[in-house]
């Protein structure tokens, strides 16, 4: 059965170039007014994608329908959408009320309805009275807005942003992400987005699509795919982890005990429904979970710490315990001052902070 919010999906789409098959199959249903974003590395996929939805490339094989109209064919002036790029494309011989305007005119909207849309335009991106100026007198962050206000002002059924930040020193770029968040929420547009920051996918999608190899591994919301993994690559992927080898030696229910050679002992870990005893697995988890023992956990190991990086909010320390190395992430406390290398430390962690992963993924969400 359909799902009655799917505005956009992609199904079993493959796209091929020469012997590199960039997309492998990829499935994906994206509901009205929501913040997708297809986050993965360089060659992943992602970006093809994202030219096939807006129609700059055509599938091998596969459909996409948007708002249940098949697009396999359709040319991209002909689409129900809106483009921002991190080149962004602005015409510098026009002024920012011509740029954003130029779509209308496209679209031989009447003049005095385009000066209303343009208007409403700039002041949706905070940009009210700037339509006289030139593109050339804008800064990074006032140009992406025009981009934004552009691609917004025919009311497309769906928002497609490729790396749209990318060029941005940090400061602007957190602050456009958290402006970009708000306009999607006051709008109520369907916005997919390509990035490979994965700070920037946690911060601002309801949904993330984690890609590797031309295929989605997890499709989950921001909490679920950096708190519940679903496969080494996105547990390594999106955040810092600790990836221990070992093998489940217990189960209770989704609980485990599972023994890690390198640590020369057995840790709780969750996540295990559906496998067996003697399956093996790899268990990820986050520094900031690898907390000092304390009386409420049933277990602890020792560790000495071999590093320490102050890292602003927290100090970082890589901990020797048996033959690992554990990455622990302890909230910095003006008052009291970190550890020092050589320190001895006892480690701990909750079951449910451990996912148990199989050692052998699909690498594939259908």
């Amino acid at each position: 059965m359909s799902d009655p919010a799917a505005l956009l999906t992609i199904d079993r789409v493959v796209k091929t170039f020469g012997r590199h098959r960039a997309v492998d199959g990829v499935s994906l249903v994206v509901r009205r007014g929501e913040f997708l974003t297809l986050l993965g590395p360089s060659g992943c996929g992602k970006t093809t994608i994202l030219r096939m939805i807006a129609g700059f490339e055509q599938p091998d094989a596969g459909t996409i329908a948007i708002d249940g109209r098949t697009m396999n064919g359709v040319p991209p002036y002909r689409r129900p959408i809106g483009l921002v790029f991190q080149n962004l494309a602005l015409f510098p011989h026009l002024t920012v009320g011509e740029n954003i305007a130029f779509g209308l005119r496209v679209r031989r909207q009447a003049a005095d309805a385009i000066a209303r849309e343009v208007g409403e335009a700039l002041a949706l991106v905070e940009l009210a009275g700037f339509a006289d100026r030139r593109v050339h007198e804008l800064s990074g962050g006032q140009r992406q807005r025009v981009a934004l206000a552009r691609a917004l002002v025919i009311r497309p059924a769906v928002m497609l942003l490729d790396e749209p930040l990318g060029a941005l020193d940090l400061k602007l770029r957190r602050q456009l992400q958290l402006e970009l968040k708000s306009i999607q929420q006051r709008t109520g547009t369907t916005f997919i987005f390509v990035t490979h920051d994965q700070e920037e996918a946690i911060t601002m999608s309801d949904r993330i699509a984690v890609m590797n190899g031309g295929r989605v591994e997890q499709l989950d919301s921001a909490h679920t795919v950096y708190n519940r993994p679903a496969t080494a690559f996105v547990a390594t992927f999106v955040g810092d982890t600790n990836l221990l080898t070992g093998r489940i030696v217990g189960l209770d229910g989704g609980a485990a005990q599972v023994s890690v050679p390198t640590l020369g002992r057995d840790v709780p870990g969750a996540g295990a429904a559906g496998m067996r005893v003697g399956a093996n697995v790899l268990l990820s988890i986050r520094p900031e979970n690898v907390r000092a023992a304390d009386p409420s956990l049933p277990w602890r190991m020792e560790g000495r710490v071999v590093e320490v990086v102050y890292a602003g909010a927290a100090h970082r320390y890589t901990v020797a315990a048996g033959d690992a190395r554990l990455l622990v992430a302890a909230p910095a406390s003006p008052g009291t001052p970190p550890l020092s290398p050589g320190a001895r430390i006892d480690l701990a962690w909750r079951a449910d902070d451990a996912m148990v992963l199989d050692a052998t993924p699909t690498n594939h969400v259908p």
